[in-house]
Formats: C-alpha cells, sequence, structure tokens
C-alpha cells in the first residue's frame, strides 16, 4: 500500500469535449504534463481548438501571457489511443454520462497504466463504486468532480467510495490543492453535495413555470433580486442543458427515491422535442443561435408596450407598523416622492422611526449616495401618528406588523371601515394566507400582497402577490407603483412562500438533512454551495442570519400547504429551535458564534 506520498507529474486526461479540455488547460496551467485522449483525430482536434480558445480568451483577459499560453499548450499532447497514457500518475476520465462506456474506459484503462497510478472520474451523477468495479484495483479509484468553467471555479469535490484507499484520497486532495483549487471529500451518492442541492431547487422552479404559477422573467428575477444569486434557476438550465439536468435529477431519484429529485414532466417534454437549451438555441428561453448566450424575444417575452401602469391615483401612502421592516418601507416610499402617513402603537415608537430615518439618510449623505438638501424633502413627506384614523385619505396602506394571523385580520377589519373606498389595502407578509386578510374587509378586491425584502431599501425585490379575489387592476398598480419606488416587481398567486421562500427553504432544509445524515460537514457544504454555485452565501451561514426559529416557522407553512413530504423540516432544524440555538441573534446556531 502506498504511504500516501505519490508524485503526480503526468496527467491523462480520456475525453476532450468543454469538461475535459478545461481540466487538461487547468494541469497544464500549473506545471503538469498532460496526455488527452480522444476516440479519433477529429475529437482530438476539437479538444485542441477548446484548448487553444480557451486560452486565447485568458490572454485577452491579462490573465495569461501569450509566452504563458505558448507553454501551457506545449506541455499537452493530443492522442487517440489508450497506449499512450501508460506514464500516467493520473488519469481522470471525462466523457459522457453513461455507466457502460465510462466502466469500458476503466476495464482498458487497467492494462495499460502502471499498478500505483490514480484513476479519476469527473462523474456528476454516477456512482462512483459502480464505476470502480470495472477495475480489479478499485481502492484506487476516486471521484473528483470540477465544476463547469473548469478553469475558473475553484471548487472540486472529490468522491470516495467504500472501498477507496486513504492514502489516494490524501494524494488526490494534495494535488487538486495544487491547482490553486479548494477540495472537499465526500461519500459517493448521487449529485454529491453541490447537485442534490442545487438540482433538487431547479427541478422545483421547473415545476413552478410548468404549473404557471410565474412567469420565467418573475421566477429568476425573484431569485437574482430576492437571494443575490448569480442567475435565475431557469435561466441556469437552460445553461446547464435540460438533457443533463434530466439525466442528473433521473439518476439521483432512482438511487435516493426522493421525490424531490424526480423530474418533473416539463423537462423531459422539452428534451424530447430538443429544447434543450443554450446549446440547442431554445429552452425555457430563445437565444440568438445555438451555443450562444445572447437572450432574444419569444412568444413568451412580455411586451414593452404591456408595462404595468397605474390604475388608481397614488399620492398618500400609509404604513402600520414601526418595526425594521416598516421603517424601511416608510423611507423607500418617502424617498420616492411619496407622503407617507405612518402608525405606530406608542409616540416612543413613531418617534423613533423617524430618527431611524434620519440616521439612514445621514449615512447616505456621508457616502455621497444623496444630496444634503434632499434630506429635508424627505423628512418633510414624513408623518407619524399613533392613531388608524389618520390613514382615511391614503390611496395605499401596507401593514407590516407581527406574523400574526389574528392580529393582521383585526387590522384589516379596522383599516376597511377606515380608509376611503378604493384605496389599496396591502400585506407585507412573508407567510401567512394573504386571501384571509381579505376575507376580514369588505373589499377583498383591493387587497393584495407586498412582500418586501430585508432591508427594504436596499433589497430590490417586491412579490406582489394576488389572491383569487384581487382584482387586475390593482395588481397592475401594484406592480407600476413598485417600478415609481425604484423596486423590481414580481407576480405570484397566494400560495405558501409565494416565489423566493418557497424555493430557498426546502434548499436549506435538504442542506440540513445532508448535515444530519453526516453525508458532509456544515463547512464543506457551503463551500460546495458558494465555490462550486455562486451563491453568496452558503445555506448554513444564511440559516444563521435568518435565524433557525423563523425557518422552521416557513418551513412548516410550506410542509402544511403542500403535504410534501420532502418539506417537513428536518428534526435537527426543531432540535435546535428547541435548545434556543437560533442563530446569530442567540450567539449559537449551526456554528457557536460566542467568540466572534
Amino acid at each position: 500500500m502506498s504511504t500516501g506520498t505519490r508524485e503526480f507529474r503526468t496527467i491523462g486526461v480520456v475525453g476532450l469535449g468543454t469538461m475535459g479540455a478545461g481540466i487538461a488547460e487547468v494541469f497544464a496551467r500549473h506545471g503538469y504534463d498532460v496526455v488527452g485522449v480522444e476516440v479519433d483525430e477529429d475529437g482530438a482536434a476539437r479538444g485542441r481548438q477548446h484548448l487553444e480558445h480557451s486560452t486565447a480568451r485568458a490572454v485577452k483577459r491579462g490573465k495569461l501571457s501569450e509566452a504563458e499560453q505558448a507553454e501551457l499548450l506545449g506541455r499537452v499532447r493530443f492522442a487517440t489511443s489508450m497506449s499512450d497514457l501508460k506514464e500516467a500518475d493520473l488519469v481522470v476520465e471525462a466523457v459522457v454520462e453513461s455507466l457502460a462506456i465510462k466502466k469500458a474506459i476503466f476495464k482498458e484503462l487497467e492494462d495499460v497504466v502502471r499498478p500505483d497510478a490514480v484513476l479519476a472520474t469527473n462523474t456528476s451523477s454516477l456512482s462512483v463504486t459502480e464505476i470502480s468495479t470495472a477495475n480489479s484495483q478499485p481502492g484506487r479509484v476516486v471521484g473528483v468532480h470540477f465544476f463547469n468553467p473548469a478553469p475558473v471555479q475553484g471548487f472540486v469535490e472529490i468522491v470516495r467510495t467504500v472501498v477507496t484507499d486513504p492514502t489516494v484520497l490524501e494524494d488526490v486532495s494534495g494535488l487538486v490543492r495544487s491547482l490553486g483549487k479548494n477540495p472537499v471529500v465526500c461519500g459517493d451518492k448521487a449529485g454529491f453535495i453541490a447537485n442534490t442541492l442545487l438540482f433538487g431547487y431547479l427541478n422545483h422552479a421547473a415545476s413552478m413555470f410548468e404549473g404557471r404559477y410565474a412567469s420565467r422573467e418573475d421566477i429568476d428575477a425573484a431569485m437574482r433580486h430576492g437571494c443575490g444569486y448569480p442567475m435565475g434557476p431557469l435561466a441556469l438550465l437552460d445553461l446547464i442543458g435540460l438533457d443533463t439536468a434530466y439525466e442528473i435529477l433521473e439518476t439521483m431519484y432512482r438511487q435516493g427515491r426522493d421525490r424531490l429529485h424526480a423530474p418533473t414532466p416539463i423537462l423531459k417534454q422539452m428534451v424530447t422535442a430538443g429544447l434543450l437549451g443554450r446549446k440547442s438555441g431554445r429552452g425555457f428561453y430563445s437565444y440568438e443561435s445555438a451555443d450562444s448566450p445572447v437572450v432574444v424575444p419569444d412568444d413568451r417575452t412580455p411586451d414593452a408596450s404591456d408595462a404595468p401602469q397605474l390604475r388608481h391615483d397614488v399620492r398618500q401612502v400609509g404604513v402600520v407598523g414601526t418595526g425594521t421592516m416598516a421603517t424601511g418601507i416608510v423611507e423607500v416610499f418617502a424617498k420616492a416622492g411619496f407622503e407617507v402617513t405612518y402608525v405606530g402603537r406608542s409616540a416612543d415608537k413613531v418617534a423613533g422611526v423617524r430618527a431611524t430615518i434620519e440616521r439612514s439618510l445621514d449615512k447616505a449623505i456621508q457616502r455621497g449616495k444623496l444630496e444634503e438638501s434632499a434630506k429635508a424633502d424627505v423628512l418633510g413627506r414624513l408623518t407619524g401618528s399613533t392613531s388608524l384614523d389618520d390613514l382615511a385619505q391614503a390611496d395605499v396602506v401596507l401593514e407590516a406588523i407581527a406574523e400574526d394571523l389574528k392580529v393582521k385580520t383585526t387590522l384589516f377589519e379596522n383599516l376597511d371601515e377606515i380608509c376611503k373606498p378604493g384605496a389599496i389595502l396591502a400585506t407585507t407578509t412573508s407567510s401567512l394566507p394573504i386571501i384571509e386578510c381579505a376575507a376580514a374587509t369588505d373589499r377583498p378586491r383591493d387587497v393584495v400582497g407586498m412582500h418586501f425584502f430585508n432591508p427594504a431599501p436596499i433589497m430590490k425585490l417586491v412579490e406582489v402577490v394576488s389572491t383569487v379575489a384581487t382584482s387586475d387592476e390593482v395588481t397592475e398598480t401594484v406592480r407600476a407603483l413598485c417600478a415609481q419606488i425604484g423596486k423590481v416587481a414580481v407576480s405570484c398567486g397566494d400560495r405558501a412562500g409565494f416565489i423566493v421562500n418557497a424555493l430557498l427553504f426546502p434548499y436549506l432544509n435538504d442542506a440540513i438533512k445532508m448535515l444530519e445524515a453526516h453525508y458532509a460537514t456544515a463547512d464543506d457544504i457551503d463551500t460546495a454551495m458558494k465555490q462550486g454555485c455562486a451563491l453568496p452565501m452558503g445555506p448554513f451561514e444564511l440559516l444563521d442570519v435568518v435565524g433557525n426559529d423563523v425557518s422552521l416557522a416557513i418551513q412548516r407553512e410550506l410542509y402544511l400547504e403542500f403535504r410534501e413530504p420532502g418539506f417537513a423540516p428536518a428534526p435537527l432544524l426543531e432540535h435546535l429551535v428547541t435548545a434556543g440555538y437560533l442563530g446569530r441573534k442567540t450567539k449559537r446556531g449551526f456554528r457557536d458564534y460566542s467568540n466572534r
């Protein structure tokens, strides 16, 4: 058995498509000699072309000099026979996701490479254990899952089987670190860390689109602006390829039998129709041409002339509440030029809102984001009160009080009596049924959800939530109003979680279940999602910021509404909340913050 000090000098790469060529480039860039093998001369030529184009782009961006490019390309030798890999210390297989093809390659490699050479597969979803059975020395087989594009992405999943030699894991981890990558070791389970969590979320988004709950543009905008994701889920599916996504989900479902991984029917229909995403020029969106990233209008694209209009005259805005969210909303409307009357339970709380807004404006002036003269104008538009009766002339009233249905419905009964006919009554609830608030009034057609994200002055997204009773005019007016205050409005129906929470929290719940199963650590899971999927925060960082009690309440609402077994809150989340480990606010959640 090896002592865990293998030296890697020559690296073999089998398969020189986008992924394989990217892996070859990464190794060559870091001084390793690379032998790239393709089935024929045409494949080898395409692999060389991939490499030349990619390195030329790096030169153009100033990431590589022309001399370094020439040196890099000089380290890569192209071949069409496996026998050329006899001197390789490590061989990485990066061919199509077919178990039969991969096993055939591993069987063939056995007669070519030295007994101490390491064999790796770049599979993203197939069983590494199954692939390793093709080799008489399965202990030297490991999964090395690079992310696309390999030269750019800093994260690599190293997948161990039950028989992988520990020294192989140690040596390959060291090798991956020498490439400037961040390796995380995980077990052999379909999807590994990143794809298991990512594809459940993508499948759910496709299902949401399929059920016509929201438009493709609104689903994608919601996740970009509400969560800071670099791409919306449907645009990401188009980039990955719908055929690839379908295969990954199908493999994950066959292995784990988790209904949330059963590919939603529209994916199969689109794949069958040849709508594969960017690579075919059409998927959820339409593209300029095959392989183009440029989206072009199609029959689903909203017409610019259909931009929402104010169907109601809105000049005066009322806000009920004095908490963080209410205060942020008051500031947003006042800055946008609206007269705002805000109502709190005591004079102290009302004064606190004004003081908070004043501090916020001072900070903006200090950073050069606001003129000194604008401060007086904004403050001049504010009227604080302790009486709901002062909202009688408001054109729109937003409530931002406690997430308690009984308290909210009582407030809506009062607003119904106080507010003038035609006034729009909006709730900023993030999880309660809006129809319950509407039913407490004699004007359900004028009741709508306006779910702002925290902090309201900074976050761009507002989910505009229509109930079965909300009039189209009210929905359109609220969307137009959002545009006037500089927000991005997305429309959806009155269902638990709306768009963002309905997609976000099941993913967070899945991450907790993964931790609970001891499949990977919280740190490794966070690293996988931040570096492998380019998310702004890992799931456990985010849970500790949001608060585990808040997360549990939302997850319970989703489970109660959809009765989906996979939405049942993870027991570990229940236990942390019971123990009072709520996250950063209590100095302990998934991590301990007492010394930070």
